[in-house]
């Protein structure tokens, strides 16, 4: 694939601007990794807790095949306090740990629904629905958390450590 002419002249792999991305990226990656993830959770639990999550269907329908004795307008407001609660432990030093053991029931009663209510969660075949993705996107969820927890260890090399 060719350049379009008037970016011909750009040296794209040039070993500053390679350092520069480097140096910018080891300076950065645990801050964003840490927001990113307060983003997603306490963005997600706050519209729980104001009964404006687009998820709560979802929720209703897992609570109903799961825990049909609790009233689903006090679990899906716990639902979210506790998710906001994991939001925000991510942006604390030295609340990784805590963060990560939340999320791992947390996650756990997410996939949930891949098992417990297929016709939602499945179109056919190794075919999710929109809310399947959903679901199968905290894959990514899991890698970041643990990559935070990982950098953040007492026992992680000092270099490969968040300055």
């Amino acid at each position: 694939m060719r350049l379009p002419a008037s970016l011909a002249h750009v040296h794209w792999r040039t070993p500053s601007a390679t350092a520069t991305v480097d140096r910018v990226a080891l300076r950065t990656n645990m801050l964003v990794a840490r927001v990113a993830l307060f983003v997603v959770y306490f963005w997600f639990g706050i519209l729980k807790t104001f009964g404006a999550s687009p998820a709560n269907a979802l929720v209703a329908s897992l609570l109903e095949h799961t825990l049909p004795f609790v009233p689903f307008d006090s679990f899906v407001v716990a639902l979210g306090l506790y998710e906001m609660l994991v939001g925000a432990l991510f942006l604390l030093p030295r609340c990784e740990r805590v963060a990560m053991w939340l999320i791992v029931p947390h996650l756990f009663a997410t996939v949930l629904p891949l098992a417990l209510l297929p016709d939602i969660a499945w179109s056919g075949p190794w075919t999710p629905t929109l809310e399947g993705q959903y679901i199968i996107k905290n894959a990514v969820i899991v890698a970041l958390a643990m990559t935070i927890v990982s950098q953040t260890s007492s026992r992680a090399p000092a270099t490969s450590r968040a300055r």
